[in-house]
């Protein structure tokens, strides 16, 4: 790797990081920052960075960014509260996902005539998860509805583990070059195998990790690291066995972030030690600096070759995606939820395309299948106008949204369904004169 890409890439992470807090609230996001500076140093800039020279920087950054995403994403989702309060996020996830990979299917079929059948199967699932990350304002909003917030945050931590088997299965039906595994035997491995060595990982270190802080045998400096160890662990069990990696850490992080958050039993922890339920807080960081760097190798080795044969297709379908293929399906899930149109119209609107589309896409690109560079382009073009547009809406329409809930919460808060979940404290704006 080239040593001035080095730096550019340093320099893009300390740059963003000194004025993060001022950009935070302004067009300017942070994946929208390292894509810019990954197009500088690619091929359609300096040339310091592409994908010949360094062919396995890209899938090894790729795939620990994900890794690490997807065991946090879903260690920190509290299973207890997706039953009590989780309608909106269930609806999301069981009827609004595979309606988006159905919708995006059958639209793509006419604007991407160069794909298969199976081709046009995986533009679609690839295209499915959404990141939350793409557009942090419009969940990190604090006048948003929290049923809102926490519908599209619980939605964006678990819809990229659950397109994984979709995803597994399309690949091996569209038979790419390297595709040696059957359907049935990659359901198989994928799926089955692979989630049970993911929960037997992530229930063996959670209980270990929870005993040893009860009994005072570890270092609290030590417990992230062992959380981290667990992700890889489960990600590399999986692989091993010809399974998914992936769903192997996914299916650790949600059975390790349950147990670590349970009441203990037994003897109780020191009073100034740590909670040891925190000690994903480590691995959620390292997660955010790789996926950062992911998004400005992705701006070079990717975006930059896929802009230089720009087609009117990718981009048409790329919109499509962004707007017909997330919101019909939002509509469809959430009929008969009492939720209003603005509602509506937010939620479908911030479903981004991010780290899990970019990693899916590469991962078919390497299949060698025909139209691969053409699924590759489609996949690119999605995941920078989102990176663009949701980056950009989401303070704006955060504060819009928010508005419009504080209005309507004065006038009828007994009528509003969003209001589930609420404490008003922090949604209505502030008021002056007599109160």
């Amino acid at each position: 790797m080239n040593q001035w890409a080095v730096v550019v890439a340093a320099g893009a992470i300390a740059g963003y990081g000194v004025f993060s807090r001022r950009l935070a609230t302004t067009v300017v996001s942070g994946p929208l920052v390292f894509v810019v500076c990954g197009l500088a140093i690619g091929p359609l800039g300096f040339d310091l960075l592409n994908r010949e020279r360094d062919p396995e920087l890209t899938r090894a950054l790729f795939e620990s960014a994900l890794v690490l995403m997807l065991f946090t994403d879903a260690a920190s989702i509290r299973l207890g509260a997706l039953r009590r309060e989780g309608f909106l996020a269930l609806r999301l996830l069981a009827v609004g996902l595979p309606a988006t990979i159905v919708v995006g299917w059958l639209l793509a079929w006419p604007l991407l005539p160069g794909l298969g059948v199976w081709e046009l199967a995986l533009v679609a699932i690839v295209l499915a998860p959404t990141d939350a990350a793409l557009g942090q304002q419009a969940v990190s909003n604090k006048r948003v509805p929290p049923l809102i917030r926490h519908g599209l945050s619980v939605e964006s931590g678990l819809n990229d583990g659950l397109a994984l088997p979709f995803f597994l299965l399309a690949l091996a039906a569209a038979g790419g070059s390297h595709a040696h595994a059957g359907v049935g035997e990659t359901f198989l491995r994928a799926l089955l195998l692979s989630a049970a060595l993911g929960i037997a990982v992530g229930w063996g270190g959670a209980h270990v990790l929870r005993r040893s802080a009860l009994w005072g045998w570890s270092s609290p400096t030590w417990w992230p690291y062992t959380t981290l160890a667990v992700a890889a662990i489960a990600y590399v069990l999986c692989v091993a066995a010809e399974g998914s990696g992936f769903i192997g850490a996914w299916a650790a992080g949600l059975v390790f972030g349950h147990w670590m958050r349970r009441a203990p039993s037994g003897r109780q922890p020191r009073a100034d030690s740590p909670d040891p339920a925190r000690s994903t807080e480590f691995s959620e960081r390292l997660g955010l600096l790789l996926a950062s760097l992911s998004f400005l190798v992705f701006g070079a080795v990717i975006l930059g070759p896929v802009l230089a044969n720009l087609t009117w297709r990718m981009v048409a379908y790329a919109l499509i995606s962004l707007t017909v293929v997330r919101m019909l399906p939002v509509a469809l899930a959430l009929v008969g939820t009492g939720l209003r149109p603005a509602s509506l119209a937010y939620l479908g609107w911030f479903g981004p395309r991010g780290l899990a589309s970019l990693v899916f896409g590469l991962l078919a690109l390497e299949e060698g299948m025909p139209g691969s560079t053409q699924l590759s382009g489609v996949i690119a073009v999605t995941v920078a106008l989102s990176v663009c547009l949701h980056g950009a809406s989401a303070p704006f329409l955060g504060e819009r949204y928010g508005d419009w809930y504080a209005r309507r919460l004065r006038t009828d808060p007994a009528g509003l369904r969003e209001n589930t979940l609420a404490d008003t404290r922090h949604l209505a704006p502030p008021q002056t004169g007599d109160s």
